[in-house]
């Protein structure tokens, strides 16, 4: 819960001083051992904290997973097998697993009750780059963006991608994934208004060097307007379209 949700609860009395003040006073992360959970990271950047999975110990995870559910009433994690996704659902059985991304979700149901905010394009050049398109676009939904799926629309068939324009233009924030040379992001830039996060994927064959040409290709991209994250990282991605996306909407409101 952010400071703001805090003070909208007491306003309108749905929450005590006394409780809110509790609730900001709180420790801001708890020493587990092997872990710190951050239980104030919304209250700071307005995101909760969110797990990286791969390469935890199960008992690593599943405490992580518990505590952090408990302070906020969700938790996203990120690069999860099937096996990770059993356990959690082990001990919170409302979590949600999708294989393609690797990402698993759970929510209170005053949290699933929010409503999604602003408009983020996520747009991917193959069917291939999917994976880390559905990380994005699974991220930014987690994180309260409401999110329109273009997939793809890469640019050897670049009329696929000029038919969805108009929805790309109407997008507070677009994603552009791509393998191969990366293209894809430089077109995106070079058609709309809007900020462009590129992300290179490890999709391609030998001199794609596992991702490498697509990054280099979209760190130099002569488009303005395009910021480029690491190879895969959808998540990262996804991260800050909804920081994009949730400034837009407050500047309009702003406006109004």
């Amino acid at each position: 819960m952010t400071t703001e949700e805090i003070l909208e609860k007491v306003k309108t009395g749905a929450m005590s001083i006394e409780k809110a003040t509790a609730l900001l006073k709180e420790q801001p992360f708890e020493d587990l051992g092997f872990a710190k959970p951050d239980y104030q990271r919304s209250l700071r950047t307005g995101f909760p904290e969110v797990v990286y999975c791969e390469g935890k110990e199960d008992a690593f995870l599943t405490a992580i997973f518990q505590k952090l559910y408990a302070k906020n009433g969700k938790v996203l994690g990120t690069r999860a097998s099937n096996e990770q996704a059993l356990l959690v659902q082990g001990v919170l059985p409302g979590a949600s697993y999708d294989p393609v991304s690797r990402v698993i979700s759970v929510c209170s149901e005053e949290a699933e009750k929010k409503e999604k905010i602003g408009n983020v394009a996520i747009c991917c050049a193959g069917t291939a780059d999917i994976y880390c398109a559905e990380e994005a676009a699974r991220t930014a939904e987690f994180l309260g963006s409401r999110v329109t799926r273009i997939y793809d629309v890469g640019v050897s068939g670049i009329h696929r991608l000029l038919a969805r324009v108009g929805d790309l233009s109407r997008a507070n924030c677009i994603v552009a994934i791509a393998g191969m040379e990366g293209a894809l992001a430089s077109v995106v830039a070079g058609l709309v208004e809007n900020p462009v996060i590129a992300v290179p994927t490890h999709v391609g064959y030998g001199a794609n060097f596992g991702g490498l040409s697509a990054l280099l290709t979209m760190i130099n991209s002569c488009a303005n307007g395009i910021a480029v994250v690491n190879i895969d990282n959808g998540f990262g991605a996804g991260y800050l379209a909804s920081q994009i996306n949730r400034l837009a909407v407050r500047g309009n409101r702003t406006s109004v």
